[in-house]
């Protein structure tokens, strides 16, 4: 059986940190996401998700200066758990998406 490991979002772009590693650029951002639905009794209501954003620059990957707070984002890469431990000497885990291709949302599309 083949394993995949494969997410496809579209948000809003929240908290943005640029970086550069090994001569190469690397951007961590947020993703706001919404799905809405309704409760039995009708009321519509809404489910909100922040997603954490890795993406290198390259291939399928757009212009890294232009990922901004608020712009609308579509995001396909994989899921990848991490891990740290906290200065308290808590282990802490966390879970991103490795982007491997990024384009910005307009209007139109």
């Amino acid at each position: 059986m083949e394993h995949i490991n494969k997410v496809e979002i579209r948000g809003n772009v929240g908290t943005v940190r640029m970086n550069e590693h090994n001569g190469k650029k690397v951007v961590n951002f947020s993703v706001v996401t919404d799905f809405l639905y309704k409760s039995r009794e009708g009321i519509p209501l809404s489910e909100t998700t922040w997603h954490n954003v890795v993406a290198w620059s390259g291939k399928d990957i757009v212009d890294l200066e232009l990922i901004t707070k608020g712009a609308q984002v579509h995001v396909c890469g994989r899921i990848r758990a991490n891990k740290y431990t906290s200065a308290d000497g808590v282990e802490k885990f966390f879970y991103e998406i490795m982007a491997s291709r990024l384009q910005i949302v307009t209007d139109g599309d």
